[in-house]
């Protein structure tokens, strides 16, 4: 680590249970975060300002004009502009000792498994069951840990999904691909600005926890936020050994 960075990450190096050997390890750190919009954004944004070296963002998406009440890493001028290259913008702006690779594409399978063993962690910032489950299946063939994060209207959840501990479930476990509902978008809905705010800085923060080995992750517990009262509650999430996804002939 140099000067320029002992500077700009003392307070993290302040923090005992972090030091110069936790930032190194989020200077060295590769994270996949799928989905550059209302999660994508402040996620990444806290992401690269820790310190994380390298992000890979994969969205399809352009900037429009009603995406600005909430997604944070673009303006106005870059409406019509690639999500992934405006967040990348920001990131650059932000920090530049992350690297980023922004991919203007959807979540396919085929990507997923490319892209995800190269990763030490993905987030999934996505809005869709489809997408969610695609990203699911690929952590579990990779094992690798996945932190998923959902907001809409007034509430929001998220969760860490990590199969190299045996008794964490997998996202198909608590939200099996037979029974997803019918798909629901902000666009009809709404979503209050600074709920998908609150609930990607918390999954940042649970990148940076696994990143680094510190604290306790979100793994089998499901934070919940309903953002009319601001309270907080959480569920037990356990493993389904009947799971379709990663079930069979797995550990409990």
């Amino acid at each position: 680590m140099n000067d320029a960075q002992l500077l700009r990450y003392s307070r993290h190096i302040l923090l005992d249970e972090l030091g110069i050997e936790g930032q190194a390890r989020l200077l060295a750190s590769d994270v996949l975060v799928v989905g550059a919009g209302g999660l994508g954004c402040p996620a990444t944004l806290y992401l690269a300002s820790s310190g994380v070296g390298h992000l890979t963002l994969i969205d399809d998406d352009t900037v429009d004009a009603t995406n600005l009440q909430r997604q944070i890493g673009h303006n106005t001028g870059r409406i019509g502009q690639l999500k992934v290259e405006s967040l990348k913008q920001s990131v650059n702006e932000l920090n530049p000792d992350t690297q980023v690779h922004a991919i203007a594409a959807r979540a396919a399978p085929a990507m997923l498994d490319r892209l995800v063993p190269t990763a030490d962690l993905v987030l999934d910032c996505t809005d869709n069951f489809a997408t969610r489950h695609a990203i699911n299946a690929a952590c579990v063939r990779h094992r690798k840990p996945l932190v998923s994060g959902a907001a809409l209207r007034f509430d929001g959840q998220v969760t860490v999904f990590d199969l190299r501990d045996p008794a964490s479930p997998c996202y198909a476990c608590v939200f099996p691909e037979s029974e997803a509902p019918g798909e629901t978008a902000c666009a009809t809905m709404g979503v209050l600005a600074p709920l998908v705010g609150v609930i990607g800085a918390v999954q940042a923060l649970e990148a940076l926890k696994l990143l680094t080995g510190v604290g306790q992750a979100l793994t089998g517990r499901l934070l919940m936020l309903d953002g009319k009262a601001l309270q907080w509650s959480e569920m037990k999430l356990s493993r389904d050994v009947q799971c379709f996804r990663c079930g069979a002939g797995l550990p409990v």
